[in-house]
């Protein structure tokens, strides 16, 4: 299933989008919300799946192309957990030595913006950067899982997520990571969130990314150093994993970070549209803040 919420920011509603690729479809009267509980909720996911598969749920006014506002597909995030530097030819561009074990830093969830919301470029960013990724959504509690598979045996679904960087406030400004990944509007996600049993193996999706109009990554998740199934194992030894909690996976190469002198890095104005095989795409306009 495609699973998703439309309406304006903070008023979505939850709805599907049918197999022919454009209907959307109201869930509200069978669920409050597209949220961990839900996704808790075997129950609740086969009314859906059932009242789909009889057409009995009705369709969502305005929707289709041209329809209303695409929020993030997922409400009430718990946590925002990320992995740095997780595909081969990303490190490789950064100058990066392969990491022994995932790195993990945070995003905080209200970064959170819809696919196609604007995208603040922070006061004083000279760097600001993109990042396709693929976005995995915690379905079942994990603690100390013991294998890749029980991972991906708490897999929910998937989404595409924009985690939109700067450079300068990430790595030139001491201490860690997160002040260069958590400024406002720095993690467009969705459209959709695709239910695991529509994505089969989550190493074999294309990532793509293009910055007014010019393709600046093209890569695959097979590209990854740790895959899905091992990060979620390997998170849950650190932490508890809650349904309803987001894992983005890493980035392959074509950063602007990764370009020669002077670096491409963006700008109010510069449109940013990226993509993944099967879950969708996202197009940002970027603002000054």
């Amino acid at each position: 299933m495609k699973l998703l919420r439309v309406g304006a920011a903070g008023a979505e509603r939850p709805a599907l989008l049918d197999e022919d690729g454009t209907t959307l479809r109201d869930l509200s009267a069978l669920v409050t919300d597209v949220d961990g509980a839900l996704l808790a909720d075997p129950a609740a996911l086969g009314r859906i799946r059932d009242a789909a598969a009889s057409g009995e749920l009705p369709v969502l006014d305005g929707g289709g192309t041209g329809g209303p506002r695409v929020g993030p597909p997922l409400a009430r995030i718990g946590k925002i957990v990320c992995i740095g530097l997780n595909y081969h030819d990303h490190a490789a561009e950064t100058g990066a030595p392969i990491p022994v074990e995932p790195i993990i830093f945070f995003k905080a969830p209200d970064t959170v913006v819809g696919p196609d919301d604007t995208v603040l470029v922070p006061r004083g960013s000279r760097k600001t950067d993109w990042e396709v990724e693929l976005a995995v959504v915690i379905g079942r509690t994990a603690r100390y899982l013991d294998s890749a598979e029980d991972g991906l045996a708490h897999v929910a679904g998937y989404a595409v997520s924009h985690d939109v960087s700067e450079r300068e406030f990430q790595i030139e400004r001491g201490g860690t990571w997160d002040k260069g990944k958590n400024c406002e509007t720095f993690n467009p996600l969705g459209p959709w969130l695709v239910t695991a049993d529509e994505v089969p193996d989550p190493q074999a999706l294309r990532l793509s990314l293009r910055v007014n109009g010019e393709t600046k990554q093209d890569g695959t998740t097979a590209e990854q150093i740790f895959g899905v199934g091992e990060v979620v194992r390997y998170v849950s030894h650190f932490m508890t994993l809650y349904p309803g909690d987001v894992i983005n996976t890493g980035t392959p190469a074509g950063v602007a970070m990764g370009h020669p002198e002077p670096k491409p890095y963006l700008r109010a104005g510069d449109v940013v549209e990226l993509e993944i095989e099967g879950l969708g795409r996202q197009r940002q306009v970027l603002k000054d803040a």
